[in-house]
């Protein structure tokens, strides 16, 4: 089992996703304030206190032995180290566009195989080997709905509490183009949702939390 010296936002963060918990889930299991968490993905470089080290090595030391194998394989991605696997393997990232247009948000509708058979989300991608997750987040976006953006800043990354996929998040401007399902294969339906209505489409615990604040910004 691997042993964390010093507890950092980005550490954390892997014992969420190899957890599988959201931030109100993992924060209620080490008994601090979900912000907290949120602090925790927004600046994976911060050292939490002493009392926070310690429930941290709690929880590790407490997880079963999958949740410490699926911590320990994150682990080895985050140092760099060998993960056994084909050669040259590398771990999935997505990129994910979050794209503006006035008092509105871009989403889409995905086709998926479990029981809940559509989830609403933000327009996304995978980053192939060697490419700029910036271009990605451009050219998934027109791809899969037909519009045009420029990416404005990122917003930040995390590993996903559910599907544990490093996920960067990007705001982006709409330039043009109307929103349409141009992948049949992958999306249900794509559409301009107002963003106050958002949590409609997206319980808000799941929403990263940078990409909440800057939902939450007066436009």
């Amino acid at each position: 089992m691997d042993v964390i010296d010093v507890w950092n936002g980005r550490y954390a963060c892997l014992l969420q996703a190899s957890l599988r918990l959201t931030n109100e889930q993992f924060a209620a299991q080490l008994g601090i304030g979900v912000r907290t968490v949120a602090s925790w993905h927004s600046d994976p470089h911060v050292v939490p206190r002493r009392e926070m080290q310690q429930l941290l090595d709690t929880v590790h030391e407490k997880a079963v032995p999958t949740v410490r194998q699926r911590f320990a394989l994150l682990i080895s991605r985050e140092r760099g180290s060998h993960v056994p696997g084909p050669s040259g393997a590398q771990a999935l990232r997505v990129a994910i566009a979050v794209v503006i247009r006035d008092q509105e948000v871009l989403l889409v509708c995905r086709r998926d195989t479990d029981a809940s058979g559509i989830t609403w989300q933000f327009p996304a991608g995978v980053v192939k080997p060697g490419a700029r997750p910036e271009t990605a987040t451009v050219r998934e976006t027109l791809d899969e709905t037909g519009v045009h953006c420029a990416v404005r800043r990122r917003l930040g990354d995390r590993l996903h509490p559910v599907t544990s996929v490093l996920c960067e998040y990007f705001l982006c401007e709409y330039l043009a183009g109307e929103a349409t399902n141009s992948d049949a294969d992958e999306n249900v339906d794509v559409m301009w949702v107002p963003i106050i209505s958002v949590p409609r489409f997206i319980p808000a615990h799941t929403i990263f939390p940078p990409v909440l604040a800057v939902l939450e910004e007066p436009k």
